[in-house]
């Protein structure tokens, strides 16, 4: 379970009680979830180490992730832009940490694009593709989801994650409907974008683990 998008000390508590495994930071700047280098390193501080730290990027430049991992230890470094393959793997060595790439979904069609990075990524997170009609929506975090069939019965050689607009309503039925053994939830766990809600992390973190 990866609580995604973490902002403030008192979400992060309440994450590791409820038994997540992975705790995301976003370094990116259009988003609201974005964090300074500093705030990372305080709430880097709160997290034991049987929880996985990531730190979320978005088509970044070898320095940008340089100045991130000059102040705070990543355990895994997840790309959600539009990275291909042969920069996933560049970031990869550059970082020498492991890679969780994010694959948008809307149809068949793009589940297939995948197939690309399997020899380059060790995880892969599949999240809903983003309307392009709006210049004002993100790459991730935007509270839509997709249609869960797309991934019934599919056989993905990596661990994988599903996101896409879960929360504590659907997250049974992704579940169900995709055979996801790890869900990754941000926006379904705020009470306004980029503040999260800790009565809704703890319910979340409750049903996921229930499934």
């Amino acid at each position: 379970m990866k609580i995604c998008g973490i902002e403030r000390a008192e979400s992060v508590d309440i994450a590791i009680e409820y038994g997540a495994d992975f705790i995301g930071f976003v370094f990116y700047s259009p988003s609201p979830r974005n964090l300074t280098l500093e705030k990372a390193k305080q709430l880097k501080s709160r997290i034991p180490k049987h929880v996985t730290t990531v730190g979320l990027f978005v088509d970044p430049t070898n320095s940008e992730i340089d100045d991130v991992l000059a102040a705070i230890d990543l355990d895994l470094i997840q790309l959600h832009g539009d990275e291909n393959p042969s920069r996933v793997l560049e970031i990869k060595r550059q970082t020498h940490l492991p890679i969780l790439k994010a694959i948008r979904l809307g149809s068949h069609a793009d589940l297939a694009i995948s197939k690309n990075y399997y020899e380059v990524a060790d995880h892969l997170l599949f999240d809903a593709k983003v309307p392009t009609t709006s210049p004002k929506i993100l790459p991730g975090g935007n509270a839509i989801s997709f249609d869960w069939k797309i991934l019934n019965d599919v056989k993905i050689p990596l661990p994988w994650m599903l996101a896409g607009g879960l929360n504590c309503q659907n997250i049974r039925e992704a579940v169900e409907a995709t055979g996801a053994n790890t869900v990754d939830v941000s926006s379904g766990v705020e009470s306004n974008p980029g503040i999260k809600d800790l009565e809704l992390i703890m319910n979340f973190l409750t049903v996921a683990k229930m499934l």
